[in-house]
């Protein structure tokens, strides 16, 4: 069974902050609910990412940190049997809320990506859109994505660009201050980031070569890397998100990795 280390002491200033934040996440969900299916703070299409298979059919997926739930409803439309799980129960709410108006239904478990309440070897795809891929501990999440998943099975998480986190000011009185053309803190030994804009909270990021040694580590091979910045007239409702900027470098990365069969 799971990880039985305890919570993260991270969690509480983190749930806290997405307890507070739930209600600026209403809107958006009603548009991902009910639209088709886009990626990340610039909307990227699914169709020009192809992170999703066409036909989950029979098979068990897991969403890991689901916020309001609207990736596991489209892995559902596609056939899947989602769970999604969080440790925020206003943002689980809204999930309900979207189930119950909008559809389709699945199951919604509080609890945390660092201890999931699952056998090992009992999905068939894991994702994470932020989420845990944001907020929760790498050297944590993954290993337990990794005991869930089945031989063979796909794990994709989108997060922040490891580039972006290096450019963007943390300014605890100009809280939208956009990202900057330079580097602003180091690359090496990238791991936790607490903002001082933001405290209370952690989020975490790891550099390319440590993310891969760390899947490596746990069984999966890596299969696609997108490094993705801002489409042309693309706009954000991020302040610190600089489409000008994100013309040039990326702001998001997607992982697309297999565990060995």
């Amino acid at each position: 069974m799971g990880n039985t280390s305890g919570i993260p002491e991270y969690l509480a200033g983190n749930r806290a902050a997405w307890q507070e934040a739930a209600a600026e996440y209403v809107a958006p969900a009603e548009q991902n609910w009910g639209g088709e299916p886009t990626w990340g703070i610039w909307g990227i299409p699914e169709q020009d990412l192809r992170l999703l298979p066409d036909d989950l059919t029979g098979q068990r997926c897991i969403e890991l940190g689901c916020g309001t739930g609207y990736v596991s409803a489209w892995l559902a439309r596609r056939g899947g049997e989602p769970v999604g799980i969080d440790p925020t129960p206003n943002q689980l709410t809204t999930a309900r809320r979207m189930q119950h108006r909008i559809g389709p239904e699945y199951p919604l478990i509080e609890g945390f990506a660092e201890c999931l309440p699952f056998p090992d070897d009992c999905f068939d795809f894991a994702i994470s859109e932020y989420g845990a891929a944001l907020w929760a501990d790498p050297y944590r999440w993954i290993p337990e994505a990794a005991r869930v998943l089945k031989p063979g099975a796909q794990l994709v998480f989108y997060t922040n660009a490891s580039l972006v986190v290096l450019c963007t000011p943390d300014d605890p009185d100009d809280e939208e201050r956009p990202t900057e053309d330079r580097l602003l803190r180091p690359y090496l030994g990238m791991h936790r980031t607490q903002w001082k804009d933001s405290p209370g909270q952690t989020e975490f990021h790891l550099p390319h070569g440590k993310w891969i040694e760390l899947l490596r580590d746990n069984g999966f091979e890596v299969e696609r890397l997108l490094e993705l910045g801002a489409p042309p007239g693309a706009t954000t409702r991020y302040p610190w998100a600089d489409a000008q900027w994100a013309q040039s470098w990326p702001t998001e990365e997607a992982w697309v990795a297999r565990l060995r069969a």
